[in-house]
């Protein structure tokens, strides 16, 4: 089922102080977007309002027209998967059962389907974590553990993917790999919607950039637009440059 978003007027205070104010966005249709913006700019905080999990808040949030505060848990996860920058566990879980978990919004019954098992395979498959599977979960690195988290997401089998720094602890190969994973399910028909620290993987990767700065949003337009030299200065206040590769493409220098 294809998931739909629509904030409008969307705020968020913190002991009176507003990390969020006067959010309007829609997010329409299959695609993958990325959020930027510096340090305290709301981005987390507007990804964790769209997951449902920060709450209470100003304006309103819809998935699919209905106010995500007013869906099932269990309808709302079977369409919308969230996935934090950390994840903790306490217990003895291997990857593979984490990676089951995802399954949840789905469970019948005290027994795991087939269907739950070849969801479970197609994304360890997909996000490299097939040899991670027998590995307790408390031993995996934090890009490893990042990894599964993503796989989970997946085996859920939902209609958006919200990712709040998905490549944060990721090394080269990683990032550049789950960001082709990410645009690739947003072809196949999945909101994709990630936050991101860094301007090259939003500009090679994403078909929409949000730029938020101090709870509001900046820019909300296509890479090239959004991440302008003009606008990373008004964002970040850094300079910027884009600088052509010898073999096609481009990236974004900067510096203070």
């Amino acid at each position: 089922m294809s998931v739909q978003f629509e904030l409008e007027r969307v705020g968020m205070r913190y002991n009176g102080a507003a990390v969020l104010e006067g959010v309007t966005l829609r997010f329409p249709r299959a695609e993958l977007v990325t959020l930027i913006g510096p340090n305290g700019a709301g981005k987390s905080t507007m990804l964790g309002i769209m997951a449902g999990l920060r709450r209470p808040h100003e304006g309103r949030c819809l998935m699919n027209g209905r106010s995500v505060s007013a869906w099932r848990r269990r309808d709302f996860a079977r369409l919308v998967s969230f996935v934090p920058q950390t994840l903790r566990f306490d217990f003895p879980f291997t990857a593979e059962q984490v990676v089951l978990m995802g399954r949840t919004p789905y469970a019948g019954g005290f027994f795991d389907s087939r269907e739950d098992w070849l969801a479970v395979h197609e994304a360890m498959e997909a996000t490299d974590t097939r040899e991670l599977a027998r590995r307790d979960f408390r031993s995996l690195s934090g890009g490893e553990r990042q990894r599964v988290m993503l796989a989970a997401a997946l085996a859920q089998k939902p209609g958006a993917l919200l990712l709040d720094e998905p490549a944060a602890f990721l090394d080269l190969h990683h990032q550049l790999m789950v960001y082709e994973l990410l645009r690739r399910q947003a072809r196949l028909g999945l909101l994709v919607i990630a936050v991101t620290h860094d301007v090259n993987l939003a500009a090679s990767y994403a078909d929409r950039v949000v730029a938020l700065r101090a709870g509001r949003v900046l820019a909300d337009a296509a890479p090239c637009e959004a991440l302008s030299v003009e606008r990373i200065r008004e964002v970040f206040g850094v300079r910027a440059e884009w600088l052509q590769r010898s073999g096609g493409g481009a990236w974004i220098a900067y510096g203070n």
